[in-house]
Order: structure tokens, then sequence, then C-alpha cells
């Protein structure tokens, strides 16, 4: 009815017709407009058809897209996502477990293990304020005894959240930072266990050392494998605060293996305290030596002088005891036993008097001029003579004399009809010039002449007595002396003899292993024995002191020549009971002064008390 009404009123604009009230509402608003001076005019523009589809092909991209990625991540990647969230889950602690330990022969302990507590600090655990840090780290030097700028330019140089402060704190220091942990969020004490070398430090080149950088040596980096723990895994869940809520173990520890030595601690003890003391007496700074087993390889004592601390590896040490290590020109950590090569003097005798009967050279019964000296033309020279001579008149002598008195010229005529390429071979089936196979890593090579360039019958001479181009190791040279003490076989020298689990179960055996036999005849063997027995019983014998031992020994001495004027690097090798040998010792004192006798007293010594002492042995049943 309104309609109706109001029809008439209705106006026509721009072909569309407009409502009465409209009129009024525009009417109503003007006046509005008037008195609030606000303008209400709006533009109303249709949105065209073009957008309109634009926003819509947009909208089902977006759609699309959200339906890939959930695809993938739901579908595609399922295996790989949920694995990843188990792992942010758990984390992964360990549960440590002990290295294997030393023993001697007696199961007496040379290496342990010892508890030990290291500084860390885990970076995203600090404050946020500099201030904050700076205070804690200042108090944390002062605990710990390290200058502040050092401890702020290790925490800022080293890489990675968590880094290790300071290692082997002292007890008191522990207590120190454990009563105040609450004050220094970010830093942990942690526990551990260092190598603890209960033996002392004449054990040192023999055990070595492992330091927690994980450099080392000696029998403990040989055996790394074997004496390595494997530590056990322990799953620690966490919420989403990355607070533990379950603990869980993965794999159980397990402890290293250990190693039983043939060692006998006794007699290394004895060989280092006798070989220090003669070293020192007569006014050397350096020596080796070493004892094997002839029947079976077995390493009994290895001694290298100077001496070092193997705990200051294993625990730590102050900067100024690494300086004093370094700037030590004797080379305490060299081992001069194994990795040490020496012209051997007339120790080489006994192998160049087997080389000269088995080539047909001479026969037992023979019999040489052996004069003051040996005087030949000089090559280059011929209005010259080149001599060489002997340490005092000898007058004749057979092989047995010339080894027992060490007689120069007895050993130039055999060099001379040997050749020098036949006495290099004999070297070599003895084991010279090649590494005997000990279980210690650095054993040199040694190193035997090159003939070549110009070699001469002079040459030749001094190759006869031990003198020249050539170098050996200790350890060589009782190797191959334990041919001659045992009848001709060439043993893997062998420092372990068994591995054995924490209760001392023998694990392995580590066999025996002969690496050669030298293919000399019993009869010329024996004769080369009976002149290093000679050597020993008679009057003018150069080891005539051992004579006087519980057993019955033979030996060979040796003066080498070192380059330095009235120095010489002073030699012994000696093996004993004469009849069923035991021992095989060889002893080396570098740079002696004059023709001083260093160290065949060693060899007396040491050898009087083994037998006497640790073999029991009666001197009445000699």
């Amino acid at each position: 009815m309104s309609e109706v009404r109001f029809a008439k009123f209705k106006i026509k604009k721009f072909g569309k017709e407009i409502e009465p009230q409209e009129v009024l509402l525009d009417s109503l608003a003007q006046k509005r407009e008037k008195v609030l001076g606000i303008s209400e005019k709006r533009l109303e523009n249709p949105i065209s058809q073009k957008v309109i589809r634009g926003f819509f092909i947009v909208f089902l991209a977006l759609i699309f897209i959200l339906f890939g990625r959930t695809f993938q991540f739901q579908v595609l990647q399922a295996d790989t996502l949920r694995a990843l969230a188990e792992e942010n889950k758990f984390t992964v602690g360990l549960i440590k477990a002990e290295r294997g330990v030393i023993y001697d022969k007696d199961f007496n302990r040379l290496v342990s293990n010892k508890p030990s507590f290291d500084l860390l600090l885990q970076k995203s655990g600090l404050p946020e304020d500099n201030f904050e840090r700076d205070k804690i780290f200042q108090e944390i030097s002062g605990i710990i005894g390290i200058d502040y700028g050092v401890l702020a330019d290790k925490i800022s140089e080293q890489d990675g959240d968590q880094i290790i402060i300071s290692r082997n704190l002292s007890h008191q220091t522990v207590v120190l930072l454990g009563a105040r942990s609450g004050d220094f969020p970010g830093f942990k004490i942690e526990n551990n266990s260092v190598r603890e070398y209960i033996s002392g430090p004449s054990f040192s080149h023999l055990v070595g050392y492992k330091r927690k950088t994980g450099q080392m040596t000696g029998l403990e980096e040989y055996y790394d494998e074997i004496l390595k723990a494997k530590p056990g895994e322990l799953l620690i869940e966490t919420d989403v605060y990355g607070k533990p809520v379950s603990k869980k173990i993965a794999s159980l520890p397990e402890s290293g293996k250990s190693l039983l030595l043939w060692f006998n601690s006794g007699l290394q003890k004895k060989l280092a305290e006798t070989l220090e003391s003669s070293i020192k007496m007569v006014g050397a700074k350096t020596g080796a030596a070493i004892a094997i087993d002839p029947n079976n390889g077995a390493v009994l004592a290895l001694v290298s002088y100077p001496f070092f601390n193997n705990d200051l590896f294993s625990q730590g040490m102050s900067d100024a005891q690494w300086q004093e290590i370094q700037k030590d020109k004797n080379n305490p950590l060299f081992n001069r036993a194994v990795s040490g090569q020496y012209p051997t003097g007339s120790v080489i005798k006994p192998i160049v008097g087997i080389a000269a009967l088995e080539e047909g050279v001479i026969k037992p019964s023979t019999v040489l001029p052996s004069p003051l000296e040996i005087c030949v033309q000089n090559p280059w020279y011929p209005d010259k003579q080149d001599c060489y001579a002997d340490w005092k008149y000898h007058g004749e002598s057979d092989l047995k004399r010339a080894i027992a008195e060490s007689v120069n010229t007895f050993f130039y005529h055999v060099g001379e009809e040997l050749g020098a390429r036949k006495i290099k071979k004999w070297l070599e089936k003895f084991g010279w010039g090649e590494e005997t196979g000990i279980d210690l890593s650095g054993e040199a090579k040694g190193m035997l002449p090159n003939l070549e360039n110009g070699w001469r019958l002079g040459d030749t001479y001094h190759l006869s007595i031990g003198q020249g181009p050539f170098a050996i190791s200790p350890l060589q040279v009782a190797s191959a002396f334990t041919a001659i003490a045992n009848g001709g076989k060439i043993f893997e020298p062998r420092i372990v003899k068994s591995v054995v689990d924490e209760g001392k179960n023998i694990v392995s055996e580590i066999e025996p292993k002969i690496l050669a036999e030298v293919p000399v005849k019993k009869e010329n063997l024996e004769i080369v024995r009976q002149g290093m027995r000679q050597a020993v019983t008679s009057q003018e014998g150069s080891s005539h002191i051992l004579n006087f031992l519980p057993v019955s020994a033979a030996a060979k001495t040796g003066t080498a020549q070192t380059g330095r004027d009235n120095f010489f690097h002073n030699w012994v090798t000696a093996f004993a009971p004469y009849d069923n040998p035991q021992i095989v010792l060889t002893v080396i004192i570098e740079n002696v002064e004059g023709l001083q006798s260093a160290a065949l007293p060693v060899a007396s010594e040491v050898l009087s008390w083994y037998f006497s002492t640790e073999r029991g042995v009666d001197r009445n049943n000699k």
C-alpha cells in the first residue's frame, strides 16, 4: 500500500529509477555534511571480471602448492622426517669404559688408569649479556689459574658449541668449582680417566704414553686397537623443553683388553740404573740396552737413556716443562734401542768370521800374520801409502784368537779375501739393514754401505772391523747375536706375550715367530762361539771381566769411531749361559771420550745380578 502511495514520487536518473526514501536520505546526508563538515561521498565501482579470474587462479595455485607440500611431507618424506623427529626427541650420551692395562711377566702393573676431571664449556649455556659473561670468565680464570685474556681468546677462537677449557683439574680446583657450579652457567666438570705410568721413567720408551688428545707412542700406540675401550651408549629422551624424561641403555660399555709382557721388571730397573750410572761415570750423555731370550725372541728388557716422565704427557705438563723437553739436546723422547743407528765397531767381527768360514776363505785352523798395521798403495797418489793400524801388536792369530782379542789386522786380511759384497751379503743374512718387526713403532731399518761410487780396498778394511758408512740399531745387533747363541735362528723380537681380560684370563697368545734360519754350518758357528767364549776366559780377552759371573758367558766388545776426535761409541753384546743361552744382552754408550770401558761393566753387573738374583744360580755350579 505504501509502495502504491509513493510510486508517483519516483524519479528517473541516468535511466534508473530513484526511490523516494533515497531522496529523503540524501537530503538528510547533505544537512549532516553542513553541520559536521564531513563528506560521505563515496566512489563505488564494480570489480571487473578479469580481476576476479586472476584472484581465482592465484587461489587455485596456492591450494595446489599446499596440497603438494603436504603430499611431500606426509607421503614422500614421511620416513625421513619421522626419523629426524626421533633424533630430536633423543640425545645420545656415552657410558665410559676403562682402557686395558699393561702387566709385566709376573702380572705387576706397569700402566693403569686413574680418575681425572676436566672443565668443559657449552657456549650456548652462557648468558647473553656480555658483562655477565666477562664476569664469569674472570672468576673461572682465577680459580683454574689461567690468564683471563688467554681464557677469553681460547673460548672465542675454538669452533663448536662444547669445548675443553682445562684438563686434569686438581682436587682443590674441582671442590671450588663444584661448590659454585650455579654461578657459572655453561661450565661443567666431566669425570674422566688418564693413564698412570706406575713403572716410572725407566720404562718410558717401552710403554710410551697416551695423551687425551689421542697422540700415542710405544706399546700404547702399537697395541691401541687391543687396549682401547668401547664406550656404551645411553639414549636420553627429552621433552619439548629439552629436559630429560627417561634414559635407556642402547649398548653396554666394553673395557679394553690388557697386555701381559715377557718383560722382567726387576731386570729392566737394574739395567736402567746400571746404564745411567755408567753413562754418568764416563762423562757421556746417552745410551741404550736391550735383552732378548734367544730361545723365542722374547724381549726381557729395553732401555733408552735419557728417560722421560710419560705421566707428564698423559696427565698434563706446563709450558715450561714442555720447553725443557724440546730444548734438551739429548732428545729424551728418542728411543735409541729401537730407532738409533750406529756403526758397530768390532761387534761385527763374529759375523765376518762366519762369512769367511762359510765362503772358504779360511779354515778353523788358519793362522794369519797380524802385524801392527797393514799398508797399501794409495790409488790416487802412487807415491803414498794408506796404513790401517791395529790397536796393538798381536803377531800371528787364528779366528778364535782374533775374535777374543779383537785383532784388526787379521780381519783386514779376511776382509780383503772375502770382498765387500760377500761381507754385505752375510750381514743381510743376519738381518742387518732390515727391520726386525718388533712390536714397537718407529723401528730403524739400519743402513748397509753402498759399494758403488769408488769403493776402495781401504773401505773394505774399515767394513771388516765395523767402521765406515753403515749404521745398525742396538736391536738389530742383539737380534743377530740371538742366532749365534741359539744355533742360527732369528726370531721376531716380541715384547707382548699374550692378551688378557680384566680377570687376567688369557684371551690370545702371541706365538714366537722365526724370521730366518741363517745357513751356517754347525761346526763353523761353533768356532765363532768359541772365539766369543775365549774373549771371556782368556786373560787377554776383550771381555775377561765377564769370567767372574755366576754362569759361563760369551761376548764381543766394540769401539766405533764417531767422527769426533777421540770420541767413540762403546759396545758389548754377550750371551749366557754359554752351553744353554737364556739371554742375549746388548749395550751401547754413545760418544765416550777416549778408550774407556763403558758398556762392558754394565753387562757384567747386570748379568751377575740377573743370574744370582732372578735365576738363583749357584756360583759354585758355574
